[in-house]
C-alpha cells in the first residue's frame, strides 16, 4: 500500500517532504490521521507500509535512501515490538519521529517503551500511544519545517488560532456546574 498525499500540491515545501511509514495495513487507522494533518497544512508527504520483520530488505532500501529522496523527516508508526522507528533511525540521519500503534497485549505500552527507550547515538523523538501522538508527531514535524518555509509557518498559526477558538466557544450547561453546599455548623 502506497499513499501519494500531498505530493501534487502547487504549495511544496523549499526541503523537500515528509516520509509516513507503517509496519502493516491494520497501523493505517491512526497513522491516517497524519496524512491528515499534513493534507491540512499542505505538507508533501508519502505514505507506505514498511515492515521492520516482513520486508527488512525493504526497510534499510528505504531508510539509506532517504536523504537522497528528498525527505526532510520520517514518520515512523509501529505496534507490538515497534522496531521499525529505531531501524530506520539506525540506517539514516534524516529526523525520525516515532508514534506506538496500540496492541492487543499492553495496550501500545510495549511500543511506547520499544520506541522510547533508544540507544544513545540513535534518536528517536517518541509520541503518545495512538492518533493522539500520530497527529501531535505531524504537527511537531510541521513546526520544524515552519522556521523554514513561511507558508508552513501561517497555517500553522491559522491552525493553532482555531484550536485556541474551539476550546474558548464551549459552554458547558448549567445542569452539570456543581450546586452550591451550604457550610455546615
Amino acid at each position: 500500500m502506497v499513499k501519494n498525499t500531498g505530493q501534487n500540491q502547487a504549495d511544496t515545501l523549499r526541503t523537500g517532504h515528509v516520509g509516513v511509514v507503517m509496519g502493516s495495513k491494520s497501523d493505517w487507522p491512526v497513522m491516517s490521521a497524519v496524512c491528515q494533518t499534513f493534507k491540512m497544512l499542505r505538507i508533501p508527504h508519502k505514505a507506505e507500509i514498511v515492515s521492520a520483520h516482513r520486508t527488512p530488505d525493504k526497510m534499510f532500501a528505504y531508510a539509506e535512501t532517504a536523504e537522497s529522496r528528498g525527505l526532510v523527516a520520517i514518520i515512523a508508526g509501529a505496534g507490538g515490538a515497534a522496531h521499525l522507528p529505531g531501524m530506520i533511525a539506525a540506517k539514516t540521519i534524516v529526523p525520525v519521529f516515532g508514534v506506538p500503534i496500540e496492541s492487543k497485549s499492553l495496550k501500545g505500552l510495549d511500543s511506547l517503551l520499544s520506541i522510547a527507550q533508544m540507544p544513545k547515538g540513535i534518536p528517536v523523538a517518541s509520541f503518545a500511544i495512538g492518533e493522539p501522538g500520530a497527529i501531535n508527531a505531524a504537527l511537531f514535524v510541521a513546526a520544524i519545517l515552519a522556521r523554514q518555509d513561511e507558508k508552513v509557518a501561517k497555517r500553522l498559526h491559522k491552525f493553532r488560532t482555531s484550536q485556541r477558538v474551539k476550546v474558548s466557544s464551549i459552554k458547558l450547561p448549567r445542569s452539570i456546574w456543581p450546586k452550591a453546599r451550604k457550610p455546615q455548623p
